[in-house]
């Protein structure tokens, strides 16, 4: 029982992985055991970001670039990674983007933007890296929801809201649909996460008390309260668990 949570000798593909929230996450994975993927569009971010995790945490860490909206890309993705490591066990979609605009007034084209990257770049990640799973009778996929995924937000947020809902509905499908292969699909479904871009809202007092505020627990999410329920959801802890998102948010859904 006491490696439970361990993750040793399993290769972890983290999309998104040079963004804030997908490199911690890779981060995280790495320190319980795993050999890391990182991947983004931005080469020379997934670059730095796989030399850094490499030197936090002293495992084999791999950065590739690609562009999950990108069919042939995510293909490509998947073939480098078999022939580095021979397999892959665990998919964590951790990309996204986020464009605010007045709804009276949405560009249909920034609409796209978001649905391509969140929505489309998750089931195209999920399919390729399911195939592999599915070979192997066995995998772990964890996606990127938000507590934005069955809350409504205002604020320019109604693409973001909507994408996010759609990944929680693509994660119970799939649960379902690839049970019979004993793939399981989860989410995490966080709350603002202190991450380098948003440690701005942590070191500013006014800013801070604003946020934290609407949380029941009174403070904002911190890096290892993400990392813990990923950690748990691609490890043998939660070889029982399918269907479902996290919410990591403070007891914020909870309302």
């Amino acid at each position: 029982m006491e490696d439970l949570f361990r993750l040793d000798g399993k290769v972890a593909l983290v999309t998104g992985g040079a963004g804030g929230i997908g490199k911690m996450l890779a981060t995280g994975l790495s320190r319980y055991g795993a050999k890391i993927v990182v991947s983004s569009r931005n080469s020379e971010a997934v670059s730095e970001a796989a030399r850094q995790i490499q030197a936090e945490t002293g495992r084999e860490t791999l950065a590739v670039p690609a562009d999950v909206t990108d069919e042939s890309s995510v293909a490509n993705l998947v073939a480098t990674v078999l022939a580095r490591f021979g397999t892959v066990d665990i998919l964590v979609n951790a990309m996204g983007i986020n464009l605010k605009r007045d709804a009276f007034e949405y560009p249909m084209s920034d609409w796209g933007k978001i649905l391509d990257v969140n929505v489309t770049g998750t089931m195209i990640a999920c399919k390729h890296v399911g195939k592999v799973f599915k070979e192997k009778r066995r995998g772990k996929i964890i996606n990127l929801s938000s507590v934005r995924g069955i809350r409504g937000y205002d604020g320019g947020n109604v693409g973001y809201c909507a994408s996010k809902g759609a990944v929680e509905l693509i994660t119970k499908a799939l649960a379902l649909e690839w049970a019979p292969h004993n793939i399981l699909v989860n989410a995490l479904g966080p709350a603002l996460i202190i991450t380098p871009g948003t440690v701005h809202l942590r070191n500013n007092p006014e800013l801070a008390k604003k946020y934290s505020a609407t949380i029941p627990l009174g403070r904002l999410g911190e890096p290892d309260d993400l990392i813990g329920a990923c950690v748990f959801l691609a490890s043998s802890a939660s070889d029982f668990v399918t269907g479902q998102t996290i919410y990591v948010d403070g007891g914020l859904t909870a309302k």
